[in-house]
């Protein structure tokens, strides 16, 4: 077991380091103009869709399984509203790492849950994994273009990017070791991050979508939450 969430967690979380990679790459073969900035936008409404299957499929879902219903909504509303205050706190604070503060901040709950849906539910585990890692690549080539505009090393955005591809082993094993034994407990997290993420997608995500009038590149969203639905289609 504990083989396979070190495994799943690493598979999910390396798509961090490939996404800065499939970044730099970018970086390098596409010069700065209005095709650059609109697969730039792409991979955002992307990342949406992947976020928003996540939530759809396997979070909401899980969270509802071991929740009343009054519960859930508070804990839901409660992610939102907490998020909002660390949103705030990362906008105001963290200046060109704000970017890499909000994937972390859905990364690292999502890791939580994953390490903990392994005792009880392998299956759904290894869709959450799936998602989680699909959600990564998109994020962290986001992330990468921001260091780079912040003056950061290609070689110090990449290391930073490599450390940060086993945040959610760390986190994975955490929520095995303290949450595998208490299922309201993970669902209530899963509830929780399914409340946070949505704001996250609405406050921060969602509005940068629109680009010169271009209405095309919110498609992106569709295909996203389409590979969401093969992904747990294809995993039943």
């Amino acid at each position: 077991m504990i083989s396979s969430i070190i495994f799943y967690s690493l598979l999910s979380g390396i798509t961090v380091f490939l996404g800065g990679l499939f970044s730099l790459f970018f970086e390098k073969n596409f010069k700065k103009g209005f095709l650059k900035d609109e697969i730039v936008h792409f991979f955002i409404a992307f990342g949406t869709g992947i976020m928003l299957s996540a939530i759809s499929f396997v979070l909401v879902p899980q969270g509802l399984e071991k929740t009343s219903v009054l519960l859930a909504i508070t804990l839901f509303l409660f992610g939102g509203i907490i998020f909002y205050l660390i949103d705030g706190y990362i906008q105001s604070k963290a200046g060109n790492i704000a970017q890499i503060m909000a994937m972390l901040l859905d990364f690292i709950p999502e890791s939580i849950a994953l390490g903990a849906l392994f005792a009880y539910d392998y299956k759904i585990g290894i869709i959450l994994a799936l998602f989680i890692g699909l959600q990564n690549f998109p994020e962290a080539f986001n992330s990468y273009l921001e260091l780079r505009k912040s003056r950061f090393s290609i070689k110090k955005t990449l290391l930073i990017l490599f450390l940060l591809s086993f945040v959610g082993v760390i986190f994975s094993l955490l929520g095995y070791y303290l949450l595998s034994s208490n299922q309201n407990i993970t669902s209530a997290l899963m509830l929780f991050a399914s409340g946070g993420i949505l704001y996250l997608i609405f406050q921060d995500i969602a509005p940068s979508l629109r680009y010169k009038n271009n209405r095309l590149i919110a498609i992106g969203v569709n295909i996203g939450f389409i590979v969401g639905i093969f992904s747990k289609t294809f995993s039943i």
